[in-house]
């Protein structure tokens, strides 16, 4: 079974002054982050398979791309972070800024 999602998000990069790097990440926020905050909490409350950091798998797609990875709490945005490999970025031609269209497949 899986639950499915889809937003439209700028791609950011993360750094710090201490760890300059070039992670690329969407931001899943609003209905979406709310909807996996309870997939996430019903997980909790059956016990089932515990991930860290409160990370989930997730199946992502962007345009003709896809691919599997985790998506990760971020209780400071107030949503859940997607990483964008470099892969991705190339295939679709994005760069940090652009408006992205995901889709995000939670496999619950």
């Amino acid at each position: 079974m899986t639950e499915t999602h889809t937003l439209t998000t700028p791609l950011w990069i993360w750094t710090t002054d201490k760890a300059p790097a070039s992670w690329h990440f969407l931001t899943l926020d609003g209905e979406v982050a709310e909807a996996i905050q309870g997939l996430a909490l019903m997980r909790r409350l059956e016990g089932g398979q515990k991930r860290g950091w409160g990370s989930m798998k997730v199946r992502a797609t962007v345009g003709d791309t896809s691919w599997e990875t985790s998506i990760f709490p971020a209780k400071e945005l107030g949503g859940f972070l997607l990483p964008v490999k470099a892969a991705v970025r190339k295939a679709e031609g994005l760069v940090a800024g652009d408006l992205v269209a995901v889709k995000v497949e939670v496999v619950v």
